[in-house]
């Protein structure tokens, strides 16, 4: 009997125990959601702070590297720069050569026109006068002014204005005494 007694004590104690893990089951469950909430919680702001960093790690790095793009890009400016600075002086410098030796050469085609074939003036009846007006022939029947240009050379301002007075016969003598 004392086994039945014994028994049914092991049986209410079960009950018993049963009945308290029931009764708490509830509360235990709930902190282990929140635990488990919280540690959810808590990994996502690693992850979150781990991108963060990421990304203000590739932002650092996309910066430098933008920098020294722009660096590099500026100091392929500033060589271009040059060159065309450099290159510039050398066309003018060469375009001067060039506009000299056309001048010189204008210069000698001048003096040289009366002996050539091109001239139809006597060189016995002309004077040299070469600015503004390279020669004046003096021929019986009329004073011819006369201006020598080669190449692709034009009149001057004071040339062409000269020219049209002389087309509008605007030409007048003087005499200039002194005594």
């Amino acid at each position: 009997m004392l086994e039945g007694i014994f028994f049914v004590i092991i049986v209410c104690l079960l009950f018993y125990i049963k009945d308290i893990k029931n009764r708490e089951d509830p509360r235990i469950r709930e902190l282990q959601e929140k635990t488990w909430s919280l540690e959810v919680a808590v990994e996502q702001e690693r992850m979150n702070k781990a991108d963060s960093e990421n990304h203000a790690k590739i932002s650092r790095q996309f910066l430098e590297d933008e920098r020294r793009h722009s660096k590099c890009v500026e100091q392929e400016l500033i060589e271009t720069q040059e060159k065309l600075e450099e290159e510039t002086k050398q066309r003018k410098k060469v375009l001067s050569q060039k506009k000299s030796g056309e001048v010189r050469l204008g210069h000698i085609a001048e003096t040289l026109a009366p002996f050539l074939d091109q001239f139809d003036f006597d060189p016995e009846n002309c004077c040299f006068m070469g600015k503004p007006i390279d020669y004046v022939s003096f021929g019986d029947d009329e004073i011819t002014f006369i201006e020598v240009k080669s190449g692709n050379a034009q009149l001057s301002s004071k040339q062409r204005h000269i020219r049209d007075l002389v087309k509008q016969k605007l030409v007048s003598w003087k005499e200039v005494r002194i005594k």
